[in-house]
């Protein structure tokens, strides 16, 4: 029979590495995400797709709403990898403690649809015109 201690350090353990934010892989190629950041991206994007309608509906039949649940899926998981990435660049760019970081991570994902476009238009060159 093992020592009460011994089994006690094994749960301390155990609860430990399950406490602790592991990063993400994808078929065995770590992506450098932290699943905490992920989480508050989408919860920040569900708040931005049902309270400011940042996806609006096109219509009523079932075509569009399907197409619109799909389009808000997407939206939905495009911000939380935004958040996911660009939440620890925004924390050392602004110089913010890290306490902070679950909360930027929560507005990153809430507003990375229009920050996304502004900055893919400030990024991209200016169309020319040219005739056909």
């Amino acid at each position: 029979m093992p020592e009460p201690t011994s089994t006690t350090a094994a749960v301390v353990t155990l609860a430990a590495a399950g406490a602790s934010m592991p990063m993400l892989t994808m078929f065995g190629v770590p992506l450098g995400l932290r699943t905490d950041l992920l989480i508050a991206g989408f919860f920040g994007s569900l708040v931005a797709i049902i309270l400011l309608n940042s996806v609006p509906s096109q219509g009523d039949t079932w075509q569009t709403l399907i197409q619109t649940t799909l389009r808000r899926m997407c939206v939905a998981a495009a911000s939380s990898a935004t958040a996911g990435y660009l939440t620890p660049l925004a924390l050392l760019v602004a110089n913010l403690p890290d306490p902070l970081l679950l909360s930027a991570a929560f507005a990153v994902g809430g507003g990375a649809q229009r920050v996304l476009v502004s900055a893919i238009a400030r990024l991209s060159p200016p169309e020319t015109g040219g005739t056909n």
